[in-house]
C-alpha cells in the first residue's frame, strides 16, 4: 500500500519508526511536511500538493501533527479523508484532543474520571472557581497546550489568583483543575490501537517537578495496568474518536483519572522501555482498516 506519514520532523522518532516499519513491510511510504502542503477545491476535485507537484494514489494517512499546526494540519488531513484516503486520526478526533476543554467535556459525558475541572471566562469569582476544585494547591492550564507545557502548579489561594488574573489579561483561556497529591510527579501513559492497550508506561519526575512528561525531563519505566486503568484508557480513546493515541492517567484514591488525550504521541519511550513493537503495531492496524473501508464514513467536519 501507499502510504504517507504527515510530519514536519522526518529525523522524529516516531516518525522514523513508522517508515521503517512501512518499509519492513513491504510498503510504498513517504515523509511529507504537512505545512509546506497546499489544497485546491473545485467540484468533485478535492487534492493536496506538496513541492508544487499533487500527492496521488494515497492508500493510508498516518498524522503527526504539531501542537501549534493543529489547524492547518487537520485542514490537510481533512483534504485526504476527502479522497477517501483511510488515517489513522481523522481530522475532527485531532481537533478534539487538542483542545483541552472539549476533550475534557466529551470524557465526562463518556462518564470516564476526570479530575475536577472548571473552565470560566468571569474573573470577579475567584474564589469560587478554586473553592469548586478542592482550594488550594490547584493545576492551571492554558487550554491549548502539550508536553506539559502551559501548566502551572499554584500552591496557594493568592498565587493561584495571580496566575489566572495574568492569563486572563493576555486573553489566554484556562482550565483550573484539582491537585491529586497522592499522584504528584507520576503519571501514566498508554498507547492505544483500535481499542487495545498494546504498550504503557509509568512516568516518573526526576525532581519535584509536578510533571512527569519525559519532554520535561522525566523517567518512565514499565508498569502492569490494572483492569480498571486498561478499560478507562481505551473509553478514553473511544470518546474522543482516536484509534492511535496516548491516554495519559493519574493513579488516585478513587481510581484512574484522565488528563489527556494525545493525537500525536510519542512511541520512543514505551518502546524503548517496553521493547515493544509499537510501530508496526499502528501500521499493520492501519493496512487492515483501510482494505476494509473502515474509515468510509468518518471524514471529519
Amino acid at each position: 500500500m501507499n502510504i504517507v506519514i504527515l510530519s514536519k520532523g522526518p529525523g522524529n522518532y516516531t516518525t522514523k519508526r513508522l517508515k521503517e516499519a512501512s518499509i519492513d513491510l513491504d510498503h510504498e511510504v513517504r515523509v511529507i511536511n504537512y505545512a509546506k502542503c497546499y489544497v485546491t477545491l473545485e467540484k468533485n476535485e478535492p487534492k493536496v500538493y506538496y513541492m508544487g507537484e499533487e500527492v496521488k494514489d494515497v492508500d493510508i494517512v498516518i498524522p503527526r501533527i504539531a501542537q501549534n499546526l493543529t489547524k492547518y494540519g487537520s485542514a490537510i488531513v481533512r483534504q485526504f479523508e476527502m479522497q477517501n484516503v483511510f488515517t489513522t486520526a481523522s481530522s475532527i478526533s485531532i481537533v478534539r484532543s487538542r483542545d483541552k476543554l472539549r476533550s475534557m467535556q466529551l470524557l465526562s459525558k463518556a462518564g470516564i474520571g476526570i479530575p475536577k475541572t472548571v473552565f470560566a471566562r468571569d474573573t470577579s469569582d475567584f474564589d469560587g472557581v478554586i473553592e469548586q476544585v478542592g482550594g488550594a494547591p490547584v493545576i492551571i492550564k492554558v487550554a491549548r497546550g502539550t508536553h506539559g507545557n502551559g501548566v502551572v502548579l499554584a500552591e496557594t489561594k493568592k498565587a493561584a489568583k495571580a496566575v489566572m488574573q495574568a492569563f486572563y489579561v493576555e486573553g489566554v483561556s484556562f482550565l483550573v483543575q484539582e491537585f491529586i497529591q497522592e499522584s504528584a510527579g507520576t503519571d501514566i501513559r498508554a498507547l492505544v490501537i483500535n481499542g487495545k492497550v498494546v504498550a504503557s508506561i509509568l512516568r516518573q519526575s526526576l525532581d519535584d517537578d509536578f510533571r512527569a512528561n519525559t519532554h520535561q525531563g522525566g523517567v518512565g519505566k514499565i508498569v502492569k495496568l490494572t483492569d480498571e486503568e486498561k478499560k478507562t484508557a481505551q473509553k478514553a480513546a473511544r470518546a474522543t474518536g482516536l484509534t492511535v493515541c496516548g491516554v495519559d492517567m493519574m493513579r488516585s484514591e478513587r481510581g484512574p483519572l484522565v488528563l489527556e488525550v494525545n493525537s500525536s504521541a510519542s512511541i520512543k519511550t514505551p518502546e524503548l522501555i517496553t521493547g515493544k513493537d509499537v510501530a508496526t503495531q499502528i501500521v499493520n492496524y492501519a493496512v487492515l482498516a483501510a482494505r476494509a473501508g473502515r474509515h468510509k464514513d468518518r471524514i471529519g467536519a
